[in-house]
This record gives structure tokens, sequence and C-alpha cells, in this order.
């Protein structure tokens, strides 16, 4: 995923040249785009459990409209991304353009505008959950019934207006347009989304600490902790990658940076089955079940059971 200078937007690899030789396969970045491919591949299947079971068979509750929906955004950014992977590694085997730069550069916004919503769904599930253990009684009594499905649909729509201004002046303008166009972006994600994911967390951490120590935290704060934890590491460097190269900074090769992201989008279901399935004995249970124990727990109001 070379770097094209006359777009902020990656692009495909460059095909290099060498006397007789057609060109010349990067083999390093043909395994990082197999992996890639592999894990988004498992990603796609975990995720669509979850669809299934949140959606089908699962009751529902205020986390688990977050939680579907969070499924719903990794699952199409893991499609864009296995797909833009298989373009890359059938350039270096044709040792030619397979699409359009148009295309490519399309697939890789519409994975931002996944990668954006799966960001505003984690801030927004923090901040659910920080409010129900700093003001419970507005919780349980004066939480109006629909605010989780209204939240994740004005997110939704925020996140189309997003992806579809960038979008506008990324393929119908000039550079300098699309390069202000992502900068802005990625202004809104690290300065109104990332501190209240993390402040959230840090209050829910704290409340945990303090708490009895005769009493266990609930599987569903764990799962938060773990899926803020490895979003910040495996899914912040996206945005750090791209931002920075928007002034000329390159610190690693853009496969690395795509596989940490697809990890974070692909991680997320085997972090519901493992806490769902650990008990004392950490007796391993049905899919089904893992999940009900983790998203049906008696009191989801309280950080204790």
């Amino acid at each position: 995923m070379e770097l094209n200078q006359t777009s902020p937007l990656p692009t495909p690899p460059t095909l290099t040249t060498d006397g007789n030789d057609p060109c010349r396969i990067e083999v390093t970045d043909m395994a990082i785009d197999t992996v890639t491919v592999f894990i988004c591949l498992c990603g796609l299947v975990g995720n669509g459990a979850v669809l299934w079971l949140l959606g089908f068979r699962i009751r529902r509750n205020p986390i688990t409209v977050y939680i579907l929906n969070l499924a719903v955004a990794d699952f199409t950014f893991l499609l864009f991304m296995v797909a833009s992977a298989l373009i890359y590694v059938m350039s270096n085997i044709s040792c030619s353009a397979v699409v359009s730069m148009m295309y490519l550069r399309s697939l890789f916004l519409l994975s931002l505008f996944s990668y954006n919503m799966g960001l505003y769904l984690l801030t927004a599930i923090s901040i659910e959950r920080c409010v129900s253990i700093l003001c419970p009684l507005w919780y349980r009594c004066r939480r109006p019934q629909r605010l989780s499905a209204v939240v994740c649909a004005l997110l939704w729509a925020l996140s189309i207006i997003v992806i579809a201004a960038v979008t506008s002046l990324c393929l119908l303008h000039e550079h300098e347009h699309c390069r202000m166009a992502l900068i802005s972006m990625y202004v809104l994600n690290f300065l109104i989304f990332a501190p209240p994911m993390v402040i959230s967390n840090v209050i829910l951490f704290i409340k945990v600490l303090c708490g009895s120590k005769r009493r266990q935290p609930k599987r569903l704060y764990i799962v938060i902790f773990l899926t803020v934890l490895f979003f910040l590491t495996f899914g912040v460097p996206l945005s750090i990658w791209n931002f920075l190269q928007q002034f000329g900074y390159t610190v690693v090769p853009s496969q690395v940076v795509f596989l940490l992201a697809c990890i974070n989008s692909s991680i997320n279901p085997f972090i519901y089955f493992l806490v769902g399935s650990c008990r004392r004995h950490c007796s391993l249970v049905s899919l089904q079940v893992a999940f009900r124990r983790v998203f049906e727990e008696t009191g989801v109001t309280t950080i204790y059971s």
C-alpha cells in the first residue's frame, strides 16, 4: 500500500520494475496482506455470530443495542478491508492495477465510515455505563426507554454526514481540500469522541477498584474495559497514521496499521465469548450461553453482582 504523493488517500502498491523482470513482488507485503485477509475472514464470522445472536436469539436491553450496532460497523469495516487486501494481493501477483484508483480510494473512504462509527459507538457505550453508576436513580427511573436506539441512529447519521463531506472533497476536488477534510475528521475524532471514551472508562475503573473487594466486577464491565483497551491499542494507530500522513510523516507501513485495525474489528466477538464462558473453573460453554452471561446479567445498572 504505497502512497501516491498527489493524493492524501492510500493507493495500491507501486510495482517495481528491474531489468528484464516485469515487476518485483514484495514478499513481506504479500505476507501481511494474506494475514490481513485471514483475520478479516475470522472477524466476519465472529461478528456475523454476534449479529445473529443479539439480533434474534438474545433479549434486547440498552447495552445490546449498542453492541449490535458495533458489530454492524465492525462487519462492514472488515468487508471493505478484505476487498482492499484481496485487490492488493491480486495487483502484486498480476504486476498490474486490477481496479481503478478511484475505486480503491472509495473503498478506503467507506472503511473510514465504518471505523468512525465504531469509535462513536464505543464512546456512547462508555458514557452510558459511566452514567449508570454515577446516576443510578436517574438511569433506572428516568432514562428514556428508546435512548439507545435514538443515540445509535444519530451516530449513524453523523458518520454518514462526515464521510459524505470527506468523500465529496476527496473524490471531486483537489488535493488540498481532501487533506483539510481528513484533518478535520480526525480532529473531531481525537478531540470530541476519544476523550469522553477514555475518561468514562477511567471513572469506571476507579469505581471498580474502590468498590467492595468481596464482590467481583460484572462481566459486562470487563467486556467494555477490554473492548476499549483493544481499540486504543489496535484501532487508534490507523487514525494517528493517516493524520500524520497529511503532514508528510509516515512512521510505519500502511499494511501494518490496516492489519492492526482489522485485528481490532475482529477481536470483539472473541472477547464476549471468553469473558462469558470463563467461570471459577474456566469451563467453556456454548456461544449463546456465553453471550447471555455477558449481556443478560441481572442488575445491569450496578457494577457488582
